[in-house]
């Protein structure tokens, strides 16, 4: 009887101390907390030395134009609609302490319905950066020394986007001239040393490319330029940038950003290259010659506050691109290509040029531009932001000048971490005529995008 009347007795005070409890906390519900917008775990009391996270996911619904003779898992199809993740990223980086610097990013690309029809669709993520760096002076930019896996390079901004405040629907991808090729999504192992003095900012890398044998598509050597598959040389990069206003941020290894939404005052003056010796060949009757790679650009980046009461900014961007691959080289590639193969009639030997894909990279001279608007804040429901770009490509292969242009509106509902963007992209299709390759016809694509980010 005891144990019984004493268990009553201690469930009747767990109970009354419960009330009590429930009781004080509506009675002084304490104030909410400010709201977090980043993921950071500080590693001492000011916050100077710190771990960070943060998540990405770009997701894609698109309508495409097929290019003539399309096939989609064998069946022609003259237009897709498909479903797919651009990007999925996780960043992991800290300021370890005064000197040190960590970085890393894991994720995947392009991860639509036909991923890796050869293989397993479940092996697409890999790590995109694994980087260690070493800060010479304390509490400066001036000298960074570091190494890994890594997009610091050469050419230009655009080489090394920050892809969560991109501008337009995509990066230019162009600018990423070896990307798949001899690198890892743009990345490479590479040494590298970057800073800022004053008002330039600078970065030089030396690069270890892969060998185009690991690329997944080795093309079979002829008489157009083509990565060489003997030998192995490093790669030589260099970036400069004189920034008139603003000083932009290089809190991660290499990343630029794309538009700033007014926070800052921006205008840079830019000039990069890359080169590597004996990178391509090609055939010349009975012998095989090796080509050295040259590409190099200039290019000028405005990104300003137009009305701060407002909140409108304009940012624009042009650039000029030299690339030397070597005699005619050419490469078509389509952005999460929405097909599977093409017509053997209808082909371009040695490219896919089947789905969305054009003539993306090529020796020969690139011009770009691209300008958008942040119109003023509509309240709670954010801002609207319409842009517009330009790729105009005279590639050497092509007998008529390559126009690629896109259109757009980004629906900012919180900033670049919760926005939609609508675009609209027009491209060149070109048919094989006697061994050469003239513009026939244009094709069009439609994508609606939505980007969470923290």
């Amino acid at each position: 009887m005891k144990p019984i009347l004493l268990a009553v007795l201690l469930s009747t005070s767990l109970l009354t101390a419960e009330a009590q409890t429930t009781a004080d906390t509506v009675t002084t519900a304490p104030k909410p907390a400010a709201e977090k917008n980043e993921l950071k775990y500080n590693l001492n009391e000011s916050g100077t030395h710190y771990f960070k996270a943060t998540f990405l996911n770009q997701t894609w619904v698109r309508f495409n134009e097929s290019n003539p003779g399309t096939l989609v898992n064998g069946v022609p199809a003259r237009q897709t609609v498909d479903f797919g993740l651009r990007r999925t990223r996780i960043q992991l980086y800290g300021q370890i302490n005064d000197r040190m610097l960590l970085y890393f990013q894991f994720g995947q690309n392009n991860f639509n319905f036909l991923s890796n029809m050869a293989g397993n669709r479940k092996i697409a993520a890999f790590f995109h950066d694994a980087v260690g760096e070493y800060h010479v002076f304390k509490g400066k930019d001036y000298l960074k020394l570091g190494g890994g896996l890594t997009i610091v390079n050469g050419l230009s901004r655009f080489s090394q986007p920050s892809i969560s405040s991109i501008l337009t629907l995509d990066v230019p991808v162009f600018a990423q001239a070896t990307v798949d090729q001899t690198d890892q999504f743009s990345r490479k192992l590479s040494v590298y040393a970057r800073g800022q003095v004053g008002k330039i900012d600078y970065r030089v890398s030396v690069s270890d490319p892969f060998p185009i044998q690991t690329s997944g598509g080795t093309p079979a050597i002829g008489s157009y330029a083509t990565f060489a598959q003997k030998g192995h040389h490093k790669q030589y990069q260099a970036l400069l940038m004189y920034q008139f206003f603003d000083t932009e941020s290089q809190m991660t290894p290499g990343y630029v950003t794309g538009t700033y939404l007014g926070k800052k005052k921006v205008f840079n003056l830019e000039a990069g290259i890359i080169g590597q010796r004996r990178a391509t060949w090609h055939t010349e009757g009975a012998d095989t010659v090796y080509n050295n790679i040259l590409l190099w650009s200039v290019g000028a980046f405005y990104d300003a506050p137009v009305n701060t009461t407002k909140g409108t900014a304009l940012s624009a961007y042009a650039g000029y691109y030299s690339y030397d691959f070597g005699p005619d080289y050419l490469r078509y590639n389509g952005i999460m290509n929405p097909a599977s193969g093409s017509a053997a009639s209808a082909a371009i030997a040695g490219q896919n040029s089947w789905g969305n894909a054009f003539p993306m990279f090529g020796t020969g001279t690139v011009i770009y531009a691209q300008a958008g608007y942040l119109l003023p804040k509509m309240g709670q429901q954010g801002q609207l932001q319409p842009y517009a770009s330009l790729m105009h490509a005279n590639y050497k292969r092509l007998n008529d000048p390559m126009s690629v242009f896109d259109v757009g509106i980004n629906w900012l509902i919180r900033g670049h971490n919760s926005k939609f963007s609508l675009d609209y992209q027009n491209r060149p299709v070109y048919r094989v005529n006697t061994g050469e390759l003239n513009k026939a016809t244009r094709r069009g694509s439609v994508v609606l995008q939505y980007q969470v980010f923290i």
